[in-house]
């Protein structure tokens, strides 16, 4: 069965810093997409970034120039480089990934594996 457990959430002051970690365990394969989620208190879950297997990158217009997505050298590993952090950047940060599709869908419906998540809460 595939795991995916999130690590890096925490509180930060807005301008701070935060590196988000994914790692999958329990699949062998290569997921055709790996995402980073995020669902704030009373919003819908919204894609933040993903990454495909050829290293083809989406972010949200909201964190465009502030957060990057990457993968590790091990294999199924996903990070998110948090800059600049916002309030409004608090959420709930889940990982998710996907290997029926060959790209990143837009509904997170559409993703086959999840992590639990991992709390950002930024303060002004």
């Amino acid at each position: 069965q595939v795991q995916l457990v999130e690590s890096g959430g925490g509180s930060v002051q807005a301008g701070g810093s935060l590196r988000l970690s994914c790692a999958a365990s329990g699949y062998t394969g290569s997921f055709d997409c790996m995402a980073w989620f995020r669902q704030g208190p009373g919003k819908e879950r919204e894609r933040v970034a993903s990454i495909d297997r050829d290293g083809g990158t989406y972010y949200g217009d909201s964190v465009k120039g502030r957060f990057t997505i990457s993968q590790g050298n091990a294999k199924n590993t996903l990070y998110l480089q948090m800059n600049s952090l916002k309030p409004e950047d608090t959420a709930m940060y889940s990982c998710a990934a996907e290997d029926r599709w060959g790209y990143c869908p837009i509904n997170p419906r559409n993703y086959r594996c999840w992590g639990q998540g991992t709390q950002v809460t930024v303060s002004s």
